[in-house]
């Protein structure tokens, strides 16, 4: 309880068991730190990666030895996949115990070794108060991630006097610093060079607080700024140079940018599979600049041709004053026209998932922060929800957790419990932790819940659509009756079904003093656009039928080959004749 003190961690997630009964019934003596009861150990987690993405500091999330040390998993991988701060603790049974199989024995520490940054198995207790100092050291710098610490109980009782250490120090764990100066150099030649250059930024640029500096790079040589799905937040969505997101289901502009660019800057990312898409057809035209912490990271998904090994904060404060003013003005043009050309659209006459996140935008996108689950709705929000701040998005990128959106948005409530909360959910994602609607209520957090129901798992059933010939196979979500359910855990609750009751759903949920859960039972079978089918190139993006005169999926794919699909000019078609897309399915 002082490690945590000494840390400043003022909230912790956590359910009970035998083995941590100690540290329980020591928490009574330490009332400056707030645990939070959750009804499931994985939402533990994830309401203390929840904390972490909305503040910048370590989540600490606490479970018993067993079931409730596995519990943690999903959530610490996804902490990991993401490079989220947290420090999971767990109890484990007497030492003398272990590998004897013990009843609620687990050997977590080598579940949890692929998943964790760093992790311990504590059997001195003269070692524990050097260890937690060591695992929210790690945990907080270098490149961010999750430290697990297992106690035994027999330790969790010992005494010791072993003071905590003034300094950290591992031996072979060094925190970078500035980059060298001459890789800094090749860069800004580089975008001396450049006529139609792009930056992509990632959620490295938040977490390293660079994002001052961005914007300064950006608008000083006038370079176009796309976000990945993290990175949302790190440059204003609302500035002239700002593409939003890229990839899968990213805006046509920015990936059609990046796909036309000479030179494409990744700051603060990985290149992930959703951004990238075939990797081989990917930025084919541009010379690829990599910013990054972490060395493992460059040239391992596309290479390179000049990067920057080191603190983002110091890569970047080093790069501004050697990069000269200048202007891009017809590149900035034709960006602006895929953008005009390609929007975002919501159509009018029935009641969308989009409709909901447009409307919910304007009513609160400025100030509020928005938590997610995966799947459609992620995307959408995404698309609509325009960040202009960072800590403002927080959603599970690399491992993709359903059921993550809910308990993330609590854990950033009671980090921030004077901001507005949201978290959009899934039908599907939201059945999996909406037991936590109990933890809510019971410690009043004033989280408001935006359901998107649409009786389907709706990103499986679009893929089962446009590359499965309409073959539906296990995706129909049944649902409880939501309104009977909120009144049995009691908290407020709304049904909204149309566009005329839109505006006056959010405002009378926003107005509401505590939890309430808004069911918005939304049009079943709407599809995400653009999308890059997975595995394919950006170039082939598949644009919004709404902006094909109201043609469908399959009259769009069946006239690809005439080149009608393929929205960047002279991008040839990677389809040969045993891979071809008809009637809206791959066929091999």
């Amino acid at each position: 309880m002082e490690a945590l003190v000494r840390q400043g961690v003022d909230t912790i997630f956590g359910y009970p068991g035998g083995v941590v009964l100690p540290l329980y019934d020591e928490m009574l003596n330490w009332p400056q730190v707030k645990h939070v009861l959750v009804r499931h150990e994985q939402c533990a987690a994830h309401m203390a990666d929840g904390y972490a993405r909305a503040t910048g500091r370590v989540g600490v999330c606490l479970a018993t030895s067993g079931p409730g040390a596995t519990n943690l998993v999903t959530g610490i991988a996804t902490a990991i996949m993401d490079s989220i701060p947290m420090v999971a603790i767990t109890g484990n049974v007497n030492s003398a115990a272990i590998g004897k199989d013990a009843f609620q024995e687990t050997d977590i520490q080598g579940i949890t070794i692929p998943i964790t940054k760093h992790n311990y198995l504590v059997t001195d207790v003269n070692d524990l108060p050097r260890v937690l100092e060591e695992a929210f050291f790690l945990a907080n710098t270098g490149r961010k991630g999750p430290v697990l610490v297992d106690i035994p109980k027999d330790v969790f009782i010992a005494m010791t006097d072993a003071p905590f250490p003034d300094k950290v120090e591992r031996r072979g764990y060094k925190l970078a610093g500035a980059p060298p100066v001459e890789q800094v150099d090749v860069v800004a030649k580089l975008i001396a060079e450049a006529k139609k250059p792009v930056i992509i930024a990632g959620a490295g640029v938040i977490w390293s607080r660079s994002w001052e500096s961005l914007r300064e790079l950006a608008e000083k040589a006038q370079i176009p700024v796309i976000n990945s799905l993290l990175g949302l937040g790190s440059f204003p969505r609302d500035h002239e140079l700002s593409l939003g997101m890229m990839g899968m289901h990213g805006e046509a502009a920015g990936t059609l940018a990046v796909q036309e660019a000479d030179l494409v800057m990744g700051i603060g990312m990985r290149f992930d599979d959703r951004l990238t898409g075939n990797t081989n057809a990917f930025a084919e035209n541009a010379k690829i600049v990599h910013f990054d912490l972490d060395p493992s990271e460059i040239g391992k998904t596309v290479r390179p041709v000049a990067w920057v090994e080191g603190d983002l904060a110091e890569s970047l404060k080093m790069l501004v004053p050697k990069v000269a003013e200048k202007r891009h003005d017809e590149w900035v043009a034709q960006v602006k026209k895929w953008q005009n050309e390609y929007p975002l659209v919501v159509p009018t006459g029935k009641f969308l998932s989009r409709t909901v996140l447009n409307s919910l935008n304007q009513h609160a996108g400025a100030h509020a922060i928005f938590s997610t689950d995966v799947g459609q709705h992620q995307m959408w929000t995404a698309q609509f929800i325009k960040f202009t701040q960072p800590y403002h998005f927080l959603s599970s990128g690399g491992l993709g957790t359903m059921g993550y959106g809910f308990p993330a948005a609590i854990g950033a409530k009671f980090a921030h419990p004077d901001k507005e909360v949201w978290a959009i959910v899934g039908d599907g994602g939201f059945q999996m932790t909406l037991q936590e609607l109990q933890t809510a209520v019971e410690y009043e957090v004033n989280v408001k819940i935006c359901l998107l129901n649409n009786g389907y798992l709706g990103m499986v059933r679009q893929w089962q659509e446009l590359f499965y010939d309409n073959r539906y196979s296990s995706v129909e979500m049944g649902s409880p009756n939501f309104g009977k359910l909120a009144d049995a855990y009691g908290l407020k609750y709304f049904q909204c079904s149309r566009v005329e009751d839109l505006e006056e759903t959010l405002k009378q949920a926003s107005a509401h003093d505590g939890p309430v859960l808004c069911e918005f039972v939304v049009e079943m079978e709407e599809n995400v656009f653009p999308m890059v089918p997975a595995g394919k190139s950006n170039s082939n993006v598949i644009m919004d039928p709404a902006l094909t005169n109201g043609e469908d999926y399959n009259a769009v794919h069946a006239s690809w080959e005439t080149g009608h699909g393929r929205r960047v000019p002279g991008a040839e078609s990677e389809h040969t004749s045993d891979d071809v897309y008809a009637s809206g399915t791959v066929t091999k």
